[in-house]
């Protein structure tokens, strides 16, 4: 087993059945919670500020790829919501997160729950330099957790 395991082999799914495999990502960010804080000054201490726990939150899970085909049903899923002006009830999904070892078996792996596209856009296209079109959408999430 690699310990710690490398960040660079990895895959998403999407869907209860985890079988929506659509993992060609270049990049994951924003899995875990934070728990936000409040200052308290105590009346007569001035050595410190109590800080004191409110709300956990937890930040846009972000997934970086290439310009993905119209066939990909992340990009189909994430048209419905952004482009249906909320006609249609928004659909939340599971999303999983997987870091994988050199045979592609999970090593470690988190579960976002109820999370829906909350933004979609395409970065900037330069005549100057030769790379990939990128896409990147932004998925607002209830939580998460590690399960293994």
């Amino acid at each position: 087993m690699l310990y710690p395991p490398p960040a660079f082999r990895f895959a998403v799914t999407f869907g209860s059945t985890g079988k929506n495999r659509d993992n060609a990502f270049r990049e994951v960010s924003g899995l875990g919670p934070e728990i936000e804080t409040e200052s308290v000054v105590e009346g007569g201490q001035n050595a410190y500020v109590h800080l004191l726990p409110k709300v956990a939150r937890h930040p846009k899970l972000v997934l970086s790829r290439g310009v993905a085909t119209m066939e990909s049903g992340l990009l189909k899923w994430c048209q419905e919501v952004l482009e249906g002006g909320l006609a249609q009830p928004i659909v939340p999904q599971l999303v999983h997160v997987f870091l994988l070892d050199p045979d592609g078996a999970p090593l470690r792996a988190w579960a976002v729950r109820n999370a829906y596209p909350v933004k979609w856009s395409v970065e900037a296209f330069q005549s100057t330099r030769n790379e990939v079109a990128i896409e990147r959408i932004e998925l607002a999430y209830a939580g998460s957790s590690r399960v293994v």
